[in-house]
């Protein structure tokens, strides 16, 4: 599998220390030993990602998924073994019933299914990452999640192979999954069965509408992480945060935004991973010393981090 110092599966083209911040939602991250980028809509390029999954685990590589990069925070120091960015868009439809690829963008998703007069799927408008992504983190909005639409997902695993997981297996919570919850990572969502119900075009267009001009009101352009923190039962991560003072503070490039609180942004594009984390333990320490309230991340650290003291 080793070609030349290089991670090689005959056919498919790879990269070599490639820097992760242009392909991560932050524009944050070191570089990965090797990276795959996999796109298309044929099934022969959902082939070739199974080629070079299953190449990585069999050769006992680490293997990481991102995705559309969104709601990770990557090391400066980057990801040892392979990382793969799903792009592979790929989707079917009959009646309300919906089959997509993992690597499928919501966004794009969201419109094609308001296109089709399809709805359910409103509240994804405007959230970065992709279909895979969202079933493992049961990503939401607009008091919406994916668990209201999947009915099952199909999965290859590094032991188990492919295999379907249903909607009972998957056990759904708030912004967590039976998926998300697993330390080893050895598995990737190849799509998702989906089911939405029929509505006017017209009238779906006019609710991502509101979502789309809600988002751009309230929450910061450019490049962030999405919200840092969950909500904590009962009430905000972001009303916590601003009353305890923290908009506006930064540490280094990295900043608590002035207009959502829940929201950090990049400024200029010159922060580190590592000002962010050290920017994530400050306010997470400063809210929980004010208020008693211990905000746990939804964002995830991802690649080599230095010991924690």
């Amino acid at each position: 599998m080793k070609h030349g110092g290089a991670l090689w599966v005959p056919d498919v083209p790879m990269l070599r220390d490639e820097p992760l911040a242009k392909y991560t939602a932050a524009r944050i991250g070191g570089a990965a030993d090797w990276l795959y980028i996999a796109r298309g809509a044929e099934s022969s390029a959902t082939d070739a990602l199974i080629r070079v999954i299953t190449a990585a685990w069999r050769e006992g590589l680490p293997v990481r998924v991102l995705g559309g990069g969104a709601n990770v925070l990557v090391s400066d120091a980057g990801v040892r073994g392979l990382v793969i960015i799903d792009r592979i868009a790929q989707m079917t439809i009959s009646g309300g019933a919906v089959t997509v690829s993992g690597g499928y963008g919501l966004t794009v998703l969201a419109h094609r299914l308001a296109g089709a007069g399809l709805s359910g799927f409103e509240w994804a408008v405007s959230v970065p990452g992709t279909v895979g992504g969202a079933v493992v983190n049961n990503a939401g909005a607009h008091q919406r999640d994916m668990a209201a639409n999947v009915r099952q997902v199909r999965l290859i695993d590094a032991d188990s192979g492919e295999y379907t997981m249903t909607l009972d297996a998957l056990a759904y919570g708030y912004r967590i999954s039976s998926l998300k919850a697993r330390a080893d990572r050895r598995f990737l969502v190849l799509s998702a069965d989906l089911v939405f119900a029929h509505d006017d075009p017209a009238a779906i267009q006019a609710r991502m509408d509101q979502h789309i001009a809600y988002r751009k009101r309230t929450q910061p352009p450019g490049a962030s992480l999405g919200s840092i923190f969950k909500n904590p039962p009962g009430d905000y991560a972001g009303r916590l945060i601003e009353a305890c003072g923290l908009k506006g503070v930064a540490i280094g490039g990295a900043q608590v935004s002035p207009v959502h609180a829940n929201f950090f942004i990049n400024r200029g594009g010159a922060a580190t991973a590592g000002e962010y984390d050290a920017l994530i333990r400050h306010v997470q320490h400063r809210v929980h010393a004010q208020t008693g309230v211990l905000l746990e991340p939804e964002i995830e650290r991802v690649g080599e981090w230095p010991e924690e003291t």
